[in-house]
C-alpha cells in the first residue's frame, strides 16, 4: 500500500545520472535556433524533443512523488525546486522554437511532417501552434518571459509552503472534554462524525483560525497569481485572463458562460436541499460546515482491499478490457494509500509519458474514500488508455477531458451501491445523499469557484485593489446567491478563497469538474442504456490529446456549446431531491 519509486528509478543516484544525460541534452538545444527550415534539422529537432519530453517527465515526477510522501523533508523539496529550475531553463533555451516554427508558414511545417512518418504525432501539435500565432511573440521578446517563467510560478509555490509544509496539526477541545487533533487529511472526517453542531462548528474554527490569522499573507499569495495571469494576458494580447486560458485549448468561452449561467439560474435547488437538510438534522440553521453530515447514520466503515473489490464490482458488467484496465490502475506499488505525517493532502493520479500512473490517497476507510479511490482510478485508466494508444507528444490529455474518466468512475461505483443495497430505508438515504452531494460538490460547487476567479481576475484585470478584504466580499455575495448562507455569520468562511487550491495552482481549472460531470453523466447514462456503447468512452479516453478537446466530446456524443448537457444535470438534481424527501417521509412514519 505504498508507492514503488523504484519503477521510475532505482536510486537517487540514478535520478541524479538521468538528470544530468538530460541537462547535456538541453545544452544543445540553442544549436539548433536558425536550422528549423531544413528538414534534417528540423526532424533531429523535434526526435529529440521527443525523447527528451519522455525522461524530463519522468524526472519531475520521481521528484514531486518523493516530496509529495513528506513534505517537511528538506531534500525532497530542493529536488522539486531544481526541476523546477531545470524546466525554466528549458523553456528558456528553447524560446525560439515556435516564433521560428511560425515564420516558416503552416504549409511547409506541415510539408516536413507529411514527409516522414516518424513526425507524424507532431501533425495536431503543430495545429495547436499555428492556432495560437497571434499570441506568440518574436524570439527575443519569448526569451525575456521565459526568464519570468519561474518567478510567474512563485504564488504556487509559496501557497504550497505556507498551506502544507508549514501547518501543524491542532488540538481541540470539544464539549464533553475530549481532545482530538485536527489535520488537513482528517478535518472533514471530523465534520462528518461529530453530532453536536457547537463542536463542528468548534473544529471548523480552529481549522480556518490558520487561515483568518495569514489573511494578508494569503491575499498577496492569490494577488500574486492574478497579476502573473494579468501580465501574460497582456504581453501575449489577449483580452482577457480567461480567454488566454481558453484559447490554447480551442474551448468556446460559451462553454464557460453557459455553465456559469445554468448553475446561477438554478440555485432555488441548492437552497431546497439546504431547506431539507435543516429539516432532517434539525438545525436551527445550516452552515457550511454542516455540509458533510449524513442525513441517515451509518458507522460503515470499509478498508482498503474492500473498497478496490467494491469498484472492480462495478465496472463488471462492462468490456474486458475496461475491467482490466481498472484492475491495472490500482496494482500494487502504485497507490499511495495512507496519510502519513508530512504526506500532502487530499488525492490524485499522477502520469508521466509512457509510464504507469500513480495515485496518492489519504484513505480513511468511509465512503467518501472509497468513491475518492474510483475517482483517482478513473484517471490512471485515462493514462493508461492514451499511452497505448498515442505516441508521446499527443498522450497528455487536457485538463478538460481529465474529469470526466474519474467522475465517470462515480457514476459506476453509486449506481452499483443503489441497486446492490439490501433496501433500508436508512441505506437510500444515505445513497440519496451521495448522489446529491456528487453534484452539489462536482457541479454546483466548483462553478461557483469558477465564477469567484472570473470575477477576481476581472478585478485583477481593471486594476482594482486585490485585499482580503474584497477577495472575501466575492466568495460572500456568491454564497448569498448560490446557497443563501451569510459567511460573515461563520468562524472564517468567507476565506474559503484561500483554502481552495485550485484557484492558487491551477486557475481557471474547476470549472472544468462540472463540464466534465456533465459530459460523463452524458456518457454513463447512454452506457447504461447499452453496455456497448463503453466503446463511445474508450474512445474518448485513447484520444489522449490528438484532437481539440470539445471535438473529442462531440465525438462521444456531447456538445458541451450548448446549455443542453448542464440542464440535464439540473433535472438530475431535482429527481433525486423528489426521491430523497420521499424517502426521508417513509423514514419519519
Amino acid at each position: 500500500m505504498k508507492w514503488n519509486l523504484e519503477y521510475l528509478y532505482p536510486s537517487v543516484g540514478a535520478w541524479e545520472n538521468a538528470y544530468q544525460s538530460v541537462n547535456d541534452i538541453v545544452e544543445k538545444i540553442p544549436s539548433y535556433q536558425g536550422k528549423l527550415g531544413d528538414f534534417e534539422a528540423f526532424k533531429t529537432y523535434y526526435t529529440t524533443q521527443r525523447d527528451l519530453s519522455v525522461e524530463l517527465y519522468r524526472l519531475y515526477q520521481y521528484a514531486a512523488l518523493k516530496s509529495d510522501l513528506n513534505k517537511k523533508d528538506v531534500e525532497n523539496a530542493s529536488r522539486v525546486q531544481k526541476m523546477g529550475a531545470f524546466v525554466a531553463k528549458l523553456s528558456q533555451v528553447s524560446a525560439f522554437e515556435r516564433p521560428e516554427v511560425l515564420s516558416l508558414g503552416e504549409a511547409k511545417v506541415m510539408s516536413f511532417i507529411d514527409k516522414d512518418e516518424s513526425l507524424a504525432e507532431y501533425r495536431f501539435p503543430m495545429q495547436q501552434l499555428f492556432h495560437g500565432k497571434d499570441h506568440v511573440l518574436s524570439p527575443s521578446e519569448e526569451g525575456l518571459l521565459a526568464n519570468f517563467s519561474e518567478l510567474n510560478n512563485s504564488g504556487s509555490s509559496i501557497y504550497t509552503s505556507i498551506t502544507i509544509a508549514d501547518r501543524e496539526p491542532v488540538e481541540v477541545t470539544l464539549k464533553s472534554g475530549e481532545t482530538i487533533t485536527v489535520t488537513s487529511g482528517n478535518y472533514r472526517s471530523h465534520l462528518t462524525d461529530l453530532k453536536d453542531p457547537d463542536d463542528r462548528e468548534t473544529v471548523f474554527a480552529a481549522y480556518f483560525k490558520y487561515y483568518v490569522d495569514r489573511k494578508n499573507a494569503y491575499a498577496s499569495i492569490y494577488k500574486t497569481v492574478l497579476d502573473a495571469d494579468v501580465a501574460s494576458m497582456k504581453s501575449r494580447k489577449y483580452a482577457s485572463s480567461l480567454e488566454m486560458y481558453l484559447h490554447g485549448k480551442n474551448i468556446d468561452p460559451s462553454v464557460f458562460h453557459n455553465i456559469v449561467a445554468v448553475a446561477k439560474e438554478n440555485t432555488d435547488l441548492l437552497k431546497r436541499y439546504y431547506a431539507i437538510r435543516t429539516k432532517a438534522l434539525g438545525l436551527k440553521k445550516h452552515r457550511t460546515f454542516d455540509r458533510f453530515q449524513p442525513l441517515a447514520e451509518s458507522t460503515s466503515k470499509y478498508t482498503y482491499d474492500e473498497a478496490k473489490a467494491l469498484f472492480f464490482k462495478a465496472v463488471d458488467h462492462l468490456s474486458d478490457d475496461f475491467k482490466d484496465k481498472a484492475k491495472d490502475a490500482l496494482k500494487d506499488g502504485f497507490v499511495d494509500v495512507y496519510e502519513q505525517p508530512g504526506k500532502r493532502t487530499g488525492a490524485y493520479s499522477w502520469s508521466a509519458i509512457n509510464l504507469h500512473p500513480y495515485i496518492l490517497l489519504n484513505y480513511d476507510e468511509t465512503l467518501d474514500s472509497v468513491f475518492t479511490l474510483a475517482h483517482e482510478a478513473g484517471h490512471s485508466m485515462h493514462s493508461l488508455y492514451a499511452a497505448d494508444t498515442q505516441p508521446p507528444a499527443i498522450q497528455n490529455y487536457t485538463i478538460f477531458v481529465a474529469e470526466i474518466a474519474s467522475t465517470f468512475n462515480e457514476h459506476l461505483l453509486l449506481d452499483y451501491f443503489i441497486q446492490n443495497n439490501p433496501g433500508s430505508v436508512d441505506d437510500k438515504i444515505a445513497l440519496l445523499q451521495q448522489s446529491i452531494d456528487d453534484i452539489m460538490g462536482t457541479f454546483y460547487r466548483q462553478v461557483l469557484f469558477a465564477a469567484y476567479e472570473f470575477e477576481a481576475h476581472q478585478k485583477a484585470e481593471n486594476g482594482e485593489a486585490i485585499t482580503h478584504e474584497s477577495l472575501s466580499q466575492i466568495m460572500i455575495d456568491l454564497y448569498d446567491h448560490f446557497y443563501g448562507i451569510d459567511l460573515n455569520e461563520e468562524p472564517g468562511s468567507k476565506y474559503e478563497w484561500a483554502y481552495i487550491p485550485h484557484l492558487h495552482h491551477t486557475p481557471y481549472y474547476v470549472y472544468q469538474y462540472a463540464t466534465s460531470f456533465a459530459a460523463s453523466l452524458k456518457l454513463y447514462e447512454m452506457v447504461k442504456k447499452d453496455p456497448a456503447n463503453i466503446a463511445l468512452h474508450k474512445q474518448l479516453l485513447e484520444s489522449g490529446g490528438s484532437d481539440w478537446p470539445l471535438n473529442q466530446t462531440k465525438a462521444s456524443g456531447i456538445d458541451l456549446t450548448t446549455k443542453e448537457p448542464f440542464l440535464a444535470v439540473v433535472k438530475r438534481l431535482s429527481s433525486l431531491l423528489d426521491e430523497l424527501e420521499l424517502a426521508l417521509a417513509a423514514k419519519n412514519q
